[in-house]
């Protein structure tokens, strides 16, 4: 009889067990209303005043860059035979229930430790996977705590949206647009690559200039040549990396020609160089003509160069070597690009070798006008200044000319005014001392 009651209880149990069993909430309950439902109804019968599962702690918040991992704590304290889920509250697909894994995304995973934490991993996150998550205890009422999942993504382009390089006629306005995505919304600031300013002109002509500008779309009214140049857009919000696009800023106009000496004197037998420069963009073809018919080339006679200062600026060089008579005329620098041509020209003339020109003053006018022996041999101390040059200020001619310097009368005052500080020197000590008897007889 004692034997028969245990057996008795023994198999009530396990016909609870399989009707357990059979009744299993959890199975075929995938999709995201069953799955809700299944976990509402997936107490197990036990007596609900025996235990009281509550939550030991907040989820935290976690915000993690694409591609990295996150993952979500949920604290549980008295656990007993209740359950945990995890559910994406934004779309209510349940994500796991107690150790299964609900959802279809391989990506997501739960594990536990001690019935008491239950963490939800979800790995190389992707910008879908942003949203509210929620833990939940299959208490009645369910008792449930929700935190955020942020991605984070770093700045790109939106290149269909964004400039690519461009063409302006000078004085015209060009508008330069830059747009970039990512989470947060990325901010933009352009610069100039060669870190000049960036310069806004006024239709009164004013001018503003900033280092940089913070905007999707820089505007510039009345651009002129300086403003060529590569303008940097750079698209950052706080996720590394930052990123930059070069757009490149041509200002189009037609060439001009600078010539500092359009008239250039040089002797016989020298080299001589004729200088131009040239402003244009696009970029202009340059050469020189000599007189009307010949084009000058890099030979034995002369040597043709070009510096490009700028992006549109270029400094043309023509030298004549061994300047002979037959090379006297005119020389035409000229540039041409698609907008237009110009050319200048430069007259080359010969003068006399500075060399063979005499000094103004042979020794003996210098002796003439000085008169003294102590003079002469002063002067045979100071040296001869030779200075060749070029003068002409009115018409910038280029002249070359001997200047003789003498520092003759500086000389000749010392030599005069030595004599004279001598008798000076003399009638003062006797002033002195007769000052000084008629102080002794009057203090007598």
């Amino acid at each position: 009889m004692f034997l028969g009651f245990p057996l008795k209880v023994l198999v009530l149990v396990t016909v609870v067990i399989r009707i357990g069993m059979a009744n299993d909430p959890f199975k075929n309950h995938h999709g995201p209303v069953g799955a809700v439902e299944a976990l509402k109804n997936s107490q197990i019968p036990i007596d609900a005043n025996s235990f009281n599962p509550d939550f030991t702690s907040e989820i935290q918040n976690v915000t993690v860059p694409v591609s990295r991992d996150a993952t979500f704590r949920c604290s549980v304290n008295r656990l007993g035979g209740y359950r945990v889920g995890w559910v994406k509250a934004d779309t209510k697909a349940i994500q796991a229930i107690h150790d299964h894994v609900i959802t279809h995304n391989p990506r997501v995973s739960v594990t536990h430790r001690d019935h008491t934490t239950w963490s939800l991993h979800i790995k190389n996150v992707q910008e879908e996977d942003r949203g509210q998550y929620m833990c939940q205890i299959n208490t009645d009422p369910m008792k449930s705590q929700t935190a955020t999942l942020d991605v984070t993504v770093p700045p790109d382009f939106i290149f269909e949206e964004t400039s690519g390089d461009v063409d302006v006629p000078e004085g015209g306005t060009v508008k330069l647009t830059c747009k970039a995505k990512g989470q947060p919304e990325p901010t933009i600031v352009w610069r100039r690559e060669s870190g000049e300013d960036i310069v806004f002109r006024d239709h009164g002509g004013g001018l503003l200039k900033t280092p940089s500008f913070r905007g999707e779309i820089l505007k510039l009214p009345k651009v002129s040549r300086s403003e060529i140049g590569a303008y940097l857009c750079i698209a950052s919000n706080g996720v590394p990396p930052s990123v930059s696009k070069r757009i490149l800023l041509n200002v189009n106009f037609n060439p001009v020609i600078q010539v500092p000496n359009q008239l250039v004197g040089a002797p016989l037998g020298t080299d001589v160089m004729l200088e131009c420069y040239v402003e244009a963009s696009p970029k202009a073809i340059t050469f020189w003509m000599k007189d009307q018919d010949e084009m000058m080339v890099s030979s034995s006679k002369y040597d043709v160069d070009q510096i490009a200062t700028s992006s549109f600026e270029i400094k043309m060089i023509a030298v004549v070597k061994n300047f002979q008579k037959e090379d006297v005329g005119t020389y035409r620098c000229m540039a041409k690009n698609s907008l237009g041509e110009v050319e200048s020209n430069i007259r080359l003339y010969d003068i006399p070798d500075p060399n063979g020109k005499s000094s103004p003053y042979d020794d003996q006018d210098y002796v003439d006008q000085t008169g003294s022996a102590e003079n002469e041999h002063e002067r045979r101390r100071s040296p001869r200044i030779h200075e060749r040059g070029r003068a002409d200020k009115n018409t910038g001619t280029a002249r070359h000319a001997n200047i003789y310097k003498e520092n003759r009368v500086p000389i000749e005052i010392m030599a005069v005014s030595r004599s004279e500080r001598s008798a000076i020197s003399i009638l003062l000590i006797i002033l002195l001392m007769i000052v000084y008897v008629i102080e002794m007889a009057v203090a007598i």
